[in-house]
């Protein structure tokens, strides 16, 4: 059966997924009771063996998704050294205001146009460095880890919500990274995970930052890390029904292993560079085949025809486009991010197959051309 869903999050659900999955929820308990703990500490115990993370790295659940757990870290952590962050889509963008205007670090930003990285070979790691391991919104991901010294000073910052359990982390150059549950194994929205590497937990506990900090973002007790956070006892009230669904994801996942994740999202990447490139009208927004997301794949119109028209023009002819895949239960959510540049862009994580890949771009390809005839 075709699955339709290429939304960037929430994402669509693991092959086989119904309600069924959900049956054994701890609905009408605590999540503070014996058996919830019991839920919590599984997901984290479960991730992070799926993650390959280290022992010494600490997990946790956080509220508000990834935007809450990055932002308890930002909050929580900066401030001791100088702050450089890595822009070139619209969340980092939204880390470098947040460090500017609300924590007010004056931080250094290097920033680069959708589709392109900033020159990863200057920064100077004497300052914590904030950035997205995956570009969402613009299908640009790092290249590699081995731009982040070993040895570095400060803090690096990562957030890898669209990266985590479809490409490959390297944990010897990590402190901080974080992610939901609603990306790569397509669970629900509202929860985020923070892990912190012992350089990370060595700052916290040496470190009271200026500013209030709102309850969700505390991460200490006294002057010691809660470390309770880190075995199921979250900060607030989770949803036992997302956690359930979790759980399943990760036991789906598990059957698979990392490197099967990581192999499910490159097969629906190339599935789109083998369209890509028999296709004139369309590329990829990202500059390089190194910095190719395998997850936000992100595509634009490059006819000639399609150029001629106004910025206004050309964004209805796309949303047009989109809006009728939508109505043939072809492909849903395939519309650019608001703040991208006008184009497509279709979610290639974990959960989708290359089969639903194939037919959407198919029918993208007909629809296209149908509509181009009438300009």
């Amino acid at each position: 059966m075709h699955n339709p869903n290429f939304s960037s999050g929430p994402c669509s659900k693991r092959p086989g997924w119904t309600l069924d999955a959900l049956k054994d929820t701890l609905t009408g308990r605590s999540h503070r009771s014996a058996p919830g703990k019991e839920k919590l500490a599984a997901a984290i115990r479960e991730s992070k063996c799926l993650l390959e993370m280290p022992d010494d790295y600490l997990l946790g659940i956080m509220p508000a998704s990834d935007t809450g757990a990055f932002e308890a870290a930002m909050w929580s952590l900066l401030g001791p050294k100088p702050v450089t962050v890595l822009v070139w889509e619209s969340f980092s963008q939204g880390w470098a205001s947040d460090i500017s205007k609300e924590l007010k670090l004056n931080p250094k930003i290097m920033k680069a146009d959708y589709g392109k990285l900033p020159d990863l070979s200057t920064i100077d790691w004497s300052n914590d460095v904030v950035f997205v391991a995956n570009g969402t919104t613009s299908g640009v991901k790092i290249p590699n880890w081995d731009w982040i010294p070993a040895d570095r000073e400060g803090l690096s910052l990562c957030d890898a919500t669209s990266a985590a359990f479809a490409m490959d982390i390297d944990w010897r150059k990590i402190d901080v990274l974080t992610f939901s549950w609603q990306k790569c194994l397509g669970g629900e929205a509202a929860h985020g995970m923070l892990a912190l590497s012992p350089y990370a937990v060595s700052r916290l506990e040496s470190y009271d930052p200026p500013w209030p900090l709102p309850k969700i973002f505390r991460l200490k007790k006294g002057d010691s890390i809660n470390r309770a956070i880190f075995d199921g006892d979250v900060i607030n009230t989770t949803s036992m029904i997302c956690v359930e669904d979790y759980l399943d994801a990760l036991k789906w996942a598990g059957g698979i292993g990392l490197q099967g994740l990581i192999a499910r999202s490159r097969a629906n990447l190339n599935v789109i560079e083998n369209w890509v490139e028999k296709t004139d009208w369309i590329e990829f927004l990202a500059e390089s085949a190194e910095i190719r997301s395998n997850t936000s794949v992100c595509l634009n119109v490059k006819s000639e025809k399609f150029k001629a028209l106004s910025k206004d023009d050309q964004a209805k002819f796309l949303k047009s486009i989109a809006s009728e895949l939508s109505k043939k239960n072809i492909a849903h959510d395939i519309g650019s991010y608001k703040d991208a540049p006008a184009g497509f862009r279709f979610w290639c994580g974990p959960t989708i197959e290359p089969s639903d890949i194939k037919d959407a771009v198919a029918e993208l390809e007909t629809v296209y051309k149908a509509k181009e005839a009438q300009l």
